[in-house]
Order: C-alpha cells, then sequence, then structure tokens
C-alpha cells in the first residue's frame, strides 16, 4: 500500500508542476495584454476625445438650443416648444423641405445610370481605363468651383447648355432665374457629380461576381435580362443599399450648390434646401435656437429614412435565386 502511495504521488507531482508553469505563462501572458490594452486604449482616445467633442456635445447642445431664443451669442431664453410649433407653420421651412424631397428623385435616376455605366466598363474594350479616370474627375474636384462652372453652363445668354440646344433648333430658358427649371437644374448636376463615385463602387461589384454563374446560366438558355435579374442585381444589392443610404444623407444636406448657384434661394425660393434655410436662419438672421430646431427635425427625418430603408434591406435577400 505504501508503494502504491509513492507511485500516485509521484504521478501527480508533474501534474502539479505543470500546473505552476501554467499560472505561470498566464501571468506572463496577462501583462503582455495589459500592455497591448494600453497602447491600444491610447489610439481609440484620440477619435473617442474627438466624437465627444466636436459630434456627441454638438448634438446634446443643439438638442437644448432647440428649446431657447438664442441669437449665438447673447443668453439663451428658455421659450419651450414655440420654435417647434412656429417650424411647422413655417411655409419657408415647408416649401425648402419640398424642394430637398424633389431632388432627391435624382438618386435613382443617378444610380441607374452608374450601374449602366459599370455594365459597360465592365467589358474588355478599348479604353476603358480612360473613361473611368474621366467619369471619376467631379467626384474629386472642389464642389464649390464645379458649382461656379455649372453656373456659367446654365446662363441664359451665353451659356453652354443653351449653345448646345440652340444647335438642335431649341431656345433653352434661364436655368437658374426660372422656378420650373431650377430644381431639375440643381438635380441634373447633383447627378453628374456623383456618376464617378457609384460607378466605383458598382464596377467593384461587378467585378467580383464569379464568371462561372453566368456561363451556366448561358448553358441553361437564360437571356440577357435574365442574367442581370437573377445574377447581377442580386450581387449588387448591397453596394445600392450602401449608395441609396449615403446619397439620401448628402442629398438632406445639400447647401453648397444652391448656395453658390442660387444665393437668394433661386426664384420664389424655388431651390432652397433645407439646410440653406438653417443657414440662413442662423447667420443672416441671427436666429440660432430656431434654426437648432430645423437642425434636430432634419436629423430625425434622415434617422427615420435611414432606419426605414434598414427594415427593408433586412427583407430583402442579396442571394442568387
Amino acid at each position: 500500500m505504501e508503494t502504491a502511495k509513492v507511485e500516485v504521488n509521484k504521478n501527480l507531482q508533474p501534474n502539479v508542476d505543470a500546473s505552476k508553469n501554467s499560472k505561470r505563462v498566464k501571468k506572463k501572458k496577462s501583462n503582455f495584454y495589459k500592455k497591448e490594452s494600453r497602447a491600444a486604449l491610447i489610439f481609440i482616445l484620440s477619435p473617442l476625445i474627438g466624437y465627444l467633442i466636436f459630434t456627441l456635445y454638438p448634438f446634446l447642445f443643439s438638442i437644448y438650443a432647440s428649446f431657447t431664443a438664442w441669437n449665438g451669442l447673447g443668453s439663451m431664453n428658455f421659450v419651450g416648444i414655440d420654435n417647434y410649433v412656429k417650424l411647422f407653420t413655417d411655409d419657408y421651412f415647408g416649401r425648402s423641405l419640398f424642394n430637398t424631397l424633389f431632388m432627391m428623385v435624382g438618386i435613382p435616376i443617378g444610380l441607374l445610370v452608374s450601374l449602366m455605366l459599370a455594365m459597360g466598363l465592365n467589358r474588355k474594350i478599348p479604353g476603358t481605363t480612360t473613361f473611368r479616370v474621366i467619369y471619376y474627375i467631379p467626384v474629386i474636384s472642389s464642389l464649390a468651383a464645379i458649382s461656379v462652372l455649372w453656373q456659367w453652363a446654365y446662363n441664359g445668354d451665353y451659356g453652354l447648355v443653351n449653345q448646345f440646344l440652340s444647335v438642335i433648333g431649341i431656345d433653352g430658358p434661364n436655368w437658374l432665374q426660372n422656378k420650373d427649371t431650377v430644381k431639375p437644374a440643381l438635380m441634373i448636376m447633383a447627378i453628374w457629380k456623383g456618376l464617378g463615385f457609384s460607378m466605383l463602387l458598382y464596377l467593384a461589384a461587378l467585378q467580383s461576381v464569379p464568371r462561372i454563374y453566368y456561363e451556366a446560366a448561358e448553358l441553361d438558355g437564360a437571356n440577357a435580362f435574365q442574367r442581370f435579374k437573377n445574377i447581377t442585381w442580386p450581387m449588387v444589392k448591397p453596394v445600392t443599399f450602401f449608395l441609396v443610404i449615403t446619397n439620401i444623407i448628402g442629398g438632406a444636406q445639400m447647401f453648397t450648390e444652391v448656395n453658390i448657384m442660387t444665393p437668394t434661394g433661386g426664384p420664389e425660393y424655388s431651390s432652397a434646401t433645407v439646410v440653406f434655410y438653417i443657414w440662413q436662419k442662423a447667420f443672416n438672421n441671427l436666429q440660432m435656437g430656431y434654426a437648432s430646431t430645423m437642425s434636430v427635425v432634419l436629423g430625425l427625418i434622415i434617422f427615420i429614412v435611414t432606419l426605414i430603408q434598414f427594415k427593408l434591406n433586412d427583407r430583402s435577400s442579396f442571394e442568387i435565386d
């Protein structure tokens, strides 16, 4: 019996030593992980502090300011929901909101044109690289410079657009001074400006589609429309979802083009967007509290629209039928 006990103790001894060694390894790892965590925290702190100072604090402050009468410099007088009541009876806010939504009609048009361009440039034909660069140049160009360029092109007397129309026998209007044409003019410019970015993303999505899908569909006798419907479209749905969300957010914040091309908001305020109206109230009329109210409402609208898009995205499938 004693011999057996000794043997058992001998067998247990290595296990005890192994457990001690594992504890030492864990201790060493924990020290390493602590140092790594501290280094990671240092890298995270910079964007976190920037977010707290330049995003979260202004957001919360604007919510508080929306309940006050404030000129941006003096004291803030709390007025409750008076600004919100005034907002929903403000004809100019309603008009600017309508203008913003109207110009968003260009989003699906731009996405459709971008997808068609991407499908064309996805073919192995000479000059595709040159065309990709040409279409992407407006994306990296200054929006202010492009706005000045299009303002000249839309001029009713000597603009390039009307000169082109005169060649085919059409007498073009004064685009930016006509309430019926100013919104479509701005919409065309916005579509042209965003074509390159959307096209590039669609092109990347198309190039990631395995050719075997198309080859199998051709063997099954599928025509071009059926291949687009059952292969191309499902594969580019994630890109479409991303572009719809970003374009809606960008369209709701449209300002520079309107401010440069129609600095007074266009004839009968027909080109003013919500952000343009916010800017006028905040910096021209010094009604910072009321402008904050409009900013909060605009942010809420963008949030609701984005949430709806995410819900619709959850219901759809990105898989090939």
